[in-house]
């Protein structure tokens, strides 16, 4: 047999060499340095950093705000006119898994290592509510291999349906884990101030938001999630309770909304709502729009204006946003007490919940005015108009176009919400390029067709066409 020799020269060498690589290696070690992240820091990062995605010009002010016709533009009108720039559609999709879905899996699994459970039970709400986001924009998405890049760096897609019955699961393994350890603390939450019961209502609070989200794709499904939720006591956000809500500081801390108005002024609020809240004389005009620079009366824009047509207008006589909203300080909004009641009331209509409709809904639309300190006589005037009071008939129109207007600071929201209850019946952009159509759902990034091509496609060829006008699962009307 034949023995192979290693020469002394090249052991020595490489003895020495791996002697010296040691060396390197403790001399590169930086003792300032934490050799793991601060979950405290971490977790706090993340809310701030996925609450400013939320409200970013992505995700808001040049898609869903335009669509929903919230906002809209009067100045570099193409996104008004559902021509998007690609770079918006991968911000949205770039940040909300980078910074969210991959920062609140490494909160959850510290969570589990450092025996937090209080960080790993939020951290599990605050990764379900991103994944939420993601799939009512755009629909089938990764979702069970995602935030593991180390594992999957080419993840599947799933279909919307599994990711919001996954989200129920963890959502509800969530409370589990909040109702297991009473005694359990969080820091660096800015969304609802450690409150771990807080948390547990904000997860029921987004339990009931999936619920209807699958209703008329999936009632069995739905039924089942207000059962449960009955059997647990219905323990949802009260009156009185502080909403998910990050209230936003002075700048470099302030809402990306009031950052964006340090430079740039080509939004204005939309005609469409300033009609709606004229013609129902709705106290909360001064809160949501701004008088025109000039002084004249409040002036909404037409959504989809050419380039000519809106520049005519001028900026002094239209009405921009109201500071509510444009201010620095202004909060961004995750879930409110007036949502959860529209929720309600929509669940008691369909027989889900155990209550009155019309009850729940009145009570909603108090609490949307409450936001802006708005009560008594002013409130009971508005809910006694005949467009205003519930029909149960068309329950979709008065809880539609009510909880259009209560969203108005969750652009997001009242997108996916505008598309499952059809209402209100918006008039597409006025030069818009989709033949008559508005859009139902984001594209997905170029960076996945070049590189994980082939799960797009499997999506697409699921879920079909990549369009914006391409309906997604739970948009079944």
């Amino acid at each position: 047999m034949k023995k192979w020799l290693i020469p002394f020269y090249i052991l020595t060498a490489a003895l020495a060499f791996a002697g010296c690589r040691k060396d390197l290696d403790r001399i590169n070690i930086n003792p300032n340095e934490a050799t793991s992240p601060d979950i405290e820091y971490l977790f706090a990062n993340g809310i701030k950093a996925n609450a400013d995605t939320y409200w970013g010009t992505d995700a808001t002010m040049e898609t869903s705000l335009l669509y929903v016709q919230y906002w809209a533009k009067i100045q570099y009108p193409d996104p008004d006119r559902y021509i998007p720039a690609s770079t918006n559609i991968q911000n949205v999709w770039n940040n909300f898994y980078s910074q969210g879905i991959t920062d609140f899996t490494t909160v959850i699994q510290l969570g589990d290592s450092l025996k937090q459970p209080g960080y790993k039970a939020a951290g599990i709400i605050m990764r379900s509510w991103i994944f939420q986001v993601l799939t009512d924009l755009y629909g089938d998405i990764p979702y069970t291999q995602a935030g593991q890049i180390e594992k999957y760096l080419t993840p599947k897609y799933d279909a919307q349906q599994d990711v919001y019955n996954g989200l129920l699961t963890e959502l509800k393994q969530a409370v589990t884990i909040i109702d297991a350890n009473p005694g359990a603390t969080i820091n660096g939450d800015s969304l609802l101030v450690g409150k771990l019961q807080s948390w547990k209502k904000f997860a029921n609070g987004l339990r009931s938001r999936i619920a209807l989200r699958i209703a008329d794709r999936d009632p069995a499904g739905a039924q089942k999630v207000f059962a449960d939720l009955q059997a647990e006591g219905n323990v949802f956000f009260a009156d009185g309770d502080r909403d998910a809500r990050l209230n936003y500081l002075a700048s470099p801390s302030q809402n990306p909304v009031g950052k964006n108005r340090e430079t740039r002024n080509d939004y204005r609020i939309s005609k469409t709502v300033i009609d709606y809240l004229q013609n129902l004389n709705d106290p909360r005009l001064p809160v949501y729009a701004a008088k025109p620079a000039n002084g004249g009366p409040y002036l909404g824009v037409t959504n989809g204006l050419s380039a000519d047509s809106a520049s005519r207008l001028g900026f002094t006589k239209t009405s921009d946003v109201g500071a509510a909203f444009t201010a620095s300080q202004a909060p961004a909004l995750l879930f409110t007490y007036a949502e959860q009641l529209f929720i309600l009331a929509e669940a008691a209509q369909r027989g889900l919940y155990n209550g009155d409709a019309a009850t729940l809904y009145n009570q909603a639309v108090r609490a949307a005015f409450k936001q802006y300190s708005i009560t008594g006589a002013t409130v009971d005037a508005y809910l006694a108009q005949p467009a205003v009071q519930y029909n149960a008939a068309n329950y979709k129109k008065s809880i539609g176009e009510q909880k259009w207007l209560a969203l108005f600071s969750e652009g997001l929201e009242a997108f996916a919400e505008w598309r499952r209850l059809d209402y209100p019946q918006l008039t597409p952009a006025y030069t818009g390029v989709l033949s008559g159509k508005i859009p139902v759902r984001l594209t997905y990034p170029s960076s996945e067709q070049a590189l994980n091509g082939k799960n797009y496609k499997a999506a697409v060829a699921h879920q079909g066409t990549d369009l914006l006008t391409t309906k997604v699962w739970f948009d079944m009307y």
